[in-house]
């Protein structure tokens, strides 16, 4: 948050405290509602300590002042190639991950196009077994034509119903 948004904020905060408090001093109870008030508990007034102090807000540890530490001093060179160790540390594992994830990138692309590869033959293998049952399938329609007789028709059925045996 902006310190000029803070700000506003800050200074919302204490008008609004200041409005609830006006009210709650000018406002005189009259008789009739003495009654029904006198079984409430009183609500304290939020009042600010230090209007200029930005709400009484403590600050979180990161934003404290660190006392400066003096450039020459053993204390600071320490922290320093601390950190500096830890940002490389920190980089090299950046790098690692980048290049784990490059590898696996290639192992997938390599796996993809193997996978294609075998569903292009599979389709041709597919293509070829239609096409041979088909060719099957119509030899044996033309085998199982009815015979014919010898004057062209067909011959009668056999059915030993009719014949009255």
């Amino acid at each position: 948050m902006s310190r000029l948004s803070q700000a506003k904020l800050n200074t919302a905060d204490h008008i609004s405290v200041s409005v609830i408090q006006s009210q709650a001093h000018t406002s005189a109870p009259s008789s009739s509602l003495t009654a029904t008030v006198a079984g409430l508990q009183q609500v304290p007034q939020l009042i600010p300590a230090n209007p200029s102090a930005g709400g009484g807000k403590a600050l979180p540890p990161s934003k404290m002042k660190k006392p400066s530490a003096d450039k020459d001093s053993d204390e600071y060179r320490q922290r320093r190639e601390r950190n500096n160790l830890a940002v490389k540390k920190s980089r090299m594992r950046s790098k690692q991950k980048a290049m784990d994830t490059q590898q696996r990138v290639n192992e997938l692309k390599e796996e993809n196009e193997r996978l294609e590869a075998k569903i292009k033959l599979l389709s041709k293998e597919l293509s070829v077994l239609k096409d041979l049952f088909l060719e099957h399938a119509h030899n044996l329609a033309d085998n199982v034509q009815p015979p014919t007789g010898a004057d062209g028709t067909s011959p009668a059925p056999n059915n030993s119903s009719t014949n009255g045996q």
